[in-house]
């Protein structure tokens, strides 16, 4: 008799060219096993669901210099596009380290690089948060480089049930570890008129901060919880409609946008840990050692700007990048996401 768990099961069938749900989307999720349709994708210039596309991963290496020997740390993991890259210039000698708040991609992460041939070996992935940076270097030694990527992964935007995007109908989370803190859903309960309105203008420049903060607030005092992205969505577009019909469907688009950031950014306390990750990034580097910095909000680059300024002043750093660094316009024609997309570098004296 035939062992049932050993019976092959076919993948669900479905009317219709695609399925419905996030969930079902067989594509989504195994990116890799469908190179036609990531071809397709990109050559129109978006990301494929499911994926993530490494930004300034050129630029990245040419400033990095890593030789095969050294010790390295991807500070934030992600898709682990910029490790790999980084995994290949070491050529099996060395280590890296890459470290991840998110429990639900970092093990996806992990098979993905161990199937391509990079396991324990050579990569220690660890479930950290960047700011934690000093509880790996007793383990690891100091680093010889270290890429800090700021940005949210596109698997995590296109997920809507980790509620990061107001296109999708998802729960109200933004939160990078679900596990842990306050959802922003259970954050808005609790925030005053002020708080809000100051999140928003501090957080994300929202030009609308005062209409759109006033807005959830009187929402939420009528007794009506706002628990979806899709509830969020609707408020900020009913709270902007005075602006004329000509600009007022780009706005609305915009403001979303800035407002979802701002939420995020807030729930995850991101700027807290940048902040603590740039103090106790010298003690974590070797003489000579090199960091590169990715970041996408203005708030993020002026942070990291003025501590590798201070820094350079005090002889920590011997150098650092006089400008800040863009992708190439190629680039950004293949990835809309690299827009915004800031790099700044620093060498450790």
């Amino acid at each position: 008799m035939e062992n049932k768990d050993s019976t092959h099961k076919r993948r669900v069938r479905y009317k219709g060219t695609h399925p419905k749900t996030f969930k079902d989307k067989y594509k989504e999720h195994q990116p890799e096993k469908y190179g036609d349709t990531v071809a397709r994708v990109i050559q129109k210039g978006s990301t494929p669901a499911g994926m993530h596309i490494s930004i300034c991963v050129k630029e990245i290496l040419e400033f990095l210099k890593i030789m095969p020997g050294q010790i390295g740390l991807d500070a934030t993991l992600g898709y682990g596009g910029h490790s790999l890259e980084m995994l290949k210039c070491l050529d099996s000698k060395g280590h890296l380290y890459a470290l991840d708040i998110d429990p639900i991609e970092l093990p996806r992460t992990r098979k993905r690089l161990e199937n391509l041939g990079f396991g324990s070996e050579i990569v220690t992935i660890k479930q950290l948060n960047f700011a934690d940076i000093d509880k790996v270097v007793p383990e690891s030694g100091k680093f010889n480089f270290v890429l800090a990527d700021l940005g949210v992964s596109s698997m995590q935007i296109d997920n809507p049930e980790r509620g990061f995007s107001y296109k999708t109908e998802g729960p109200l989370d933004l939160r990078l570890n679900p596990d842990k803190g306050l959802s922003a859903a259970e954050r808005l309960k609790t925030i005053s008129v002020d708080e809000l309105q100051g999140m928003l203008m501090e957080n994300a420049d929202e030009p609308h901060a005062m209409e759109i903060s006033h807005a959830i607030i009187s929402e939420i005092h009528k007794g009506n919880e706002i628990v979806t992205t899709s509830q969020l969505q609707q408020i900020i577009s009913e709270a902007l409609k005075f602006i004329p019909a000509k600009n007022r469907k780009d706005e609305i688009k915009k403001s979303c946008q800035r407002s979802f950031q701002a939420l995020r950014i807030d729930v995850n306390s991101e700027f807290e840990m940048l902040y603590e990750f740039l103090e106790k990034l010298p003690d974590a580097l070797a003489p000579g050692g090199r960091v590169a910095i990715l970041s996408f909000h203005s708030g993020e680059d002026r942070l990291v700007k003025k501590s590798f300024k201070r820094l350079l002043r005090e002889g920590i750093y011997s150098e650092i990048a006089t400008e800040v660094i863009r992708p190439s316009v190629e680039e950004c024609s293949i990835n809309s996401r690299a827009r915004s997309t800031k790099m700044r570098w620093a060498i450790k004296a």
